[in-house]
């Protein structure tokens, strides 16, 4: 992934983000609850949401530990001035989660919610343990290889491109965490799926927020009337009543530093 294509994409989806998003926020709730009750468990330090998007896990987070400073960090800036225009009380700052640009042990929560699958994980919970504080808790949840299960199977052999990437399975989280200095590992895999009218109303949604970067190779080209036939007709076979559905294979992990 070319890391200036995926900023492209999210800063395009920045005003249409919010209205489809209902998976992304669902997966905020989950990870919010994995989080210490109270303020008193958490060492000295600012919370950091790192990679922010909209700014609806940075509202949980001012929410749960009111009075804590809060860091909100995007490398998509569009993204981050619609989090910076929300009532979470946060401080602003675009960076790549893979280089922050932050004081070692200043974070008592590096928070980050289906962002580092944009990223190099190792890299990324390297620099989550470089900025957190000794008792530092970690919470991120991110993205695994049943995520748009349907999508790849529907385009497989279509074309030379890859539609989907290939994400990492919860193993991969943990053994990141152990390799990063982490303890106290908790990796929660959940299955969640949106539904959707018709294939087209599905892949809007995916592009509405930011994801269309799902894909491997970029195409130069639209797909042709008759793979795009193939393409829906394989995907009807999974149509339920409640309409065609979109899988994330979602992974919930927490640590401690």
């Amino acid at each position: 992934m070319e890391k200036r294509h995926i900023r492209r994409a999210f800063d395009r989806a920045a005003d249409s983000y919010d209205q489809a998003a209902a998976l992304q926020r669902q997966v905020c709730d989950a990870l919010e609850s994995s989080l210490p009750p109270g303020d008193g468990q958490l060492p000295a330090g600012f919370l950091l949401d790192a990679g922010c998007g909209t700014g609806y896990g940075a509202g949980l987070l001012a929410h749960r530990y009111p009075g804590r400073p809060l860091l909100l960090a995007d490398f998509a800036p569009a993204m981050l001035a619609r989090a910076r225009g929300g009532n979470n009380g946060g401080l602003p700052l675009c960076a790549d989660l893979e280089h922050l640009p932050l004081a070692a042990g200043s974070a008592a929560l590096y928070w980050s919610s289906l962002a580092v699958q944009w990223c190099d994980l190792g890299h990324s919970l390297k620099e989550a343990a470089r900025v957190l504080a000794p008792g530092g808790v970690l919470a991120f949840s991110t993205l695994g290889p049943g995520t748009f299960a349907e999508l790849g199977e529907a385009f497989a052999g279509i074309d030379s491109h890859r539609h989907v990437l290939p994400f990492a399975p919860p193993a991969t989280c943990g053994e990141a965490m152990l390799g990063a200095g982490f303890q106290e590992l908790r990796v929660e895999r959940r299955k969640l799926q949106i539904f959707y009218p018709d294939l087209r109303s599905l892949l809007r949604a995916i592009k509405d927020i930011g994801a269309n970067q799902v894909g491997g190779a970029r195409r130069t080209g639209f797909l042709g009337k008759a793979a795009w036939k193939t393409v829906e007709a394989r995907y009807e076979r999974h149509r339920s009543a409640a309409g065609l559905p979109a899988t994330y294979d979602v992974v919930l992990c927490t640590a401690v530093k």
